[in-house]
């Protein structure tokens, strides 16, 4: 990816490789060697977590045993300048049993999330998830 790649395109086809179940290998290309992940704590990370680009990209391939069918409907998008943020409701099918949910059901979440881009790549994100339990309308 170069640097004059629209910084909204980079995050939206990031999305999308990972939507598709996409790996290490499909995710690594959009983000640069120094990049971090910061998630605000949830109700399934009561502290939150910062990751390195291994740790993410690790979890990357990790997440294929916990969940399947993911799905992000992005409701709202903002651009300024290299910093993206989305806006989206985000669910997928569990794998495995968590706090909350069972094997097999459909877990939701509203998340925002803050993009910063530089030469063209995702440099870091930060996460703002919130799970709900209400079924799906």
């Amino acid at each position: 990816m170069s640097s004059d790649t629209n910084p909204l395109d980079v995050v939206l086809g990031f999305v999308r490789t990972v939507e598709a179940g996409g790996g290490s290998a499909d995710i690594e290309p959009f983000l640069t060697e120094d990049f971090t992940l910061t998630e605000w704590p949830h109700a399934l990370s009561k502290n939150g977590s910062t990751r390195t680009l291994q740790e993410t990209l690790s979890g990357a391939d990790d997440s294929k045993s916990i969940v399947s069918d993911q799905h992000f409907e992005v409701v709202r998008s903002t651009t300024e300048g290299n910093r993206v943020v989305l806006e989206m409701n985000w669910s997928a099918t569990l794998l495995l049993d968590l706090p909350h949910w069972d094997a097999g059901e459909r877990i939701r979440a509203r998340s925002t999330a803050v993009f910063e881009l530089r030469d063209g790549r995702i440099a870091s994100q930060d996460t703002y998830d919130c799970y709900y339990t209400q079924p799906e309308q």
